[in-house]
């Protein structure tokens, strides 16, 4: 399994949806395996949830950061 490649899919589901965020927040083996339709054993699914955790925190350190850029004229 590609598991950079599925929480890249996970992560554009979560961010374009305000429930599946907020379902991913509350339990996200449950949500991812949800979105992709498959019962993953643990350890890949514990992988897939730490790669979205990941790629969402990024995502919004990254945006927070933008967004202070703008503040000072840099962009």
């Amino acid at each position: 399994m590609d598991y950079k490649a599925k929480a890249e899919e996970i992560v554009k589901k979560i961010k374009s949806d305000k429930n599946i965020k907020a379902n991913f927040e509350k339990e996200p083996v449950k949500t991812i395996e949800g979105i992709l339709g498959v019962d993953l054993p643990d350890d890949a699914i514990n992988k897939v949830v730490d790669l979205v955790k990941a790629k969402l925190t990024a995502d919004t350190v990254s945006e927070v950061a933008g967004k202070l850029g703008g503040l000072f004229g840099k962009k």
